[in-house]
């Protein structure tokens, strides 16, 4: 099931896009303003991120710039700013559409279930300057190619599809083993993940005491 971010501040759109879009099986979070939607963000990971450009308390364009340099999240534009120029501007920005104001409940659906399905075909996730391709089991970092192991890549693509939330060292190892098929010890674990680390050359994998790992959106 997919999850969706709706960072609208009408409440009468709100109120009517949520209802149809929970009756076509996708989960909603909404946010209010360009401070509740950054909070939202930080805390989870979502499928698509539909936003206005006019919000209470700040500009839907930079807050589409601040997404797309801290993750790969795919974005949708609906406003009703309406001029080319803002229309350039945002799909410039990388956004995947750009409806205007007012829509057609039915085709902005149909719109973003086709989003849903190239970026499927895509499997790309970045966070800061890390990328992982989850198609090609590639991980790249300053856009260069660095080398992981099989069992370091699993850990590591673990952490990306879960950005946000907290994978616990007891899922780590249910969930990953060695070529040889024998399971990963938690004194191991921890040395894999000191390796991984070590090649992302960054902070990004932080460590919740007693816990596990976790991946965050900055």
């Amino acid at each position: 099931m997919y999850k969706l971010l709706l960072v609208e501040d009408n409440e009468m759109i709100v109120k009517g896009l949520v209802f149809s879009l929970k009756q076509n099986d996708f989960l909603v979070n909404v946010a209010y303003s360009y401070k509740e939607a950054i909070d939202l963000i930080k805390q989870e990971s979502y499928d698509l991120i539909i936003l206005d450009i006019t919000l209470p308390d700040g500009n839907g364009i930079d807050l589409g710039k601040y997404i797309k340099e801290n993750a790969s999240t795919p974005l949708m534009f609906l406003t009703a700013k309406d001029e080319e120029d803002d229309v350039v501007l945002g799909l410039s920005l990388g956004a995947e559409d750009y409806i205007i104001k007012p829509f057609r409940t039915k085709e902005l659906i149909a719109r973003i279930q086709n989003i849903l399905k190239r970026c499927d075909n895509h499997r790309i996730k970045q966070v800061g300057n890390v990328l992982i391709d989850l198609e090609k089991c590639e991980v790249k970092v300053d856009n260069k190619i660095v080398n992981f192991t099989s069992l370091e890549y699993r850990i590591l693509a673990l952490l990306f599809t879960n950005l946000n939330k907290v994978v616990t060292r007891e899922i780590l190892l249910e969930k990953i083993w060695d070529i040889e098929g024998n399971y990963v010890n938690d004194n191991t674990l921890s040395v894999y993940i000191k390796r991984i680390r070590e090649k992302l050359n960054n902070d990004l994998i932080k460590t919740i005491k007693g816990i596990g790992y976790r991946i965050d959106i900055k």
